[in-house]
């Protein structure tokens, strides 16, 4: 049996008429074609989080910790306002703090000059409060608007997809160590993975 790890991607905008959706599209086209991988998207202009920390007796964050639960990695694709990260994606991120413990996450970036980086900075300080493992690399478009075609695609198509895999192939070392980690009861049970 081959196995496989269940990722969650992170939008992290909620705002109207964003970018987010072309870059994560695009991620998200990349990642299903890998058949190490099983996809769980959460995307908090969709879901019903309160404006304000309740614990998790509101329904739109329990639902949140059940996806997080379950995911084996994270990829958060964050967009740069003000150097920063959204207000909606620190609300996603402190509606839990099991779900996310001990398991890796990479990002994919975008913004103007600096390509989303000093959000990325900022949330690896925030992901290590919570045992995250930040990848390394990061995938980040400079200048976003001018990165993609009409399409929705990158200019610079196999550079970019190049790129996203390479971090994905960290990501899923990660993945299986961690978990293997955190369950090391079963690790007997556990196939080898290959990682091209």
């Amino acid at each position: 049996m081959k196995e496989t790890f269940n990722l969650a991607l992170i939008y992290g905008s909620a705002r109207e008429d964003r970018f987010c959706d072309t870059v994560a599209d695009w991620a998200i086209k990349i990642l299903k074609t890998d058949p190490d991988l099983s996809v769980d998207i959460i995307d908090p202009a969709k879901l019903d989080l309160p404006s304000r920390h309740v614990g998790n007796t509101h329904p739109g964050v329990a639902e949140l910790q059940s996806v997080l639960a379950e995911a084996d990695a994270f990829l958060v694709v964050t967009p740069e306002y003000n150097h920063s990260f959204t207000g909606e994606l620190k609300l996603l991120i402190d509606a839990a703090k099991p779900e996310w413990c001990r398991k890796p996450l990479a990002f994919v970036s975008y913004g103007g000059m600096s390509g989303g980086l000093r959000a990325v900075e900022q949330l690896r300080l925030v992901f290590a409060e919570l045992h995250v493992v930040t990848m390394r690399d990061v995938v980040s478009f400079a200048n976003v608007w001018d990165q993609f075609d009409p399409n929705g695609y990158p200019i610079d198509k196999a550079g970019s997809e190049a790129a996203l895999k390479h971090m994905v192939n960290d990501l899923k070392w990660w993945a299986r160590t961690l978990r293997e980690g955190r369950y090391p009861q079963a690790r007997a049970e556990m196939p080898e993975v290959t990682i091209s």
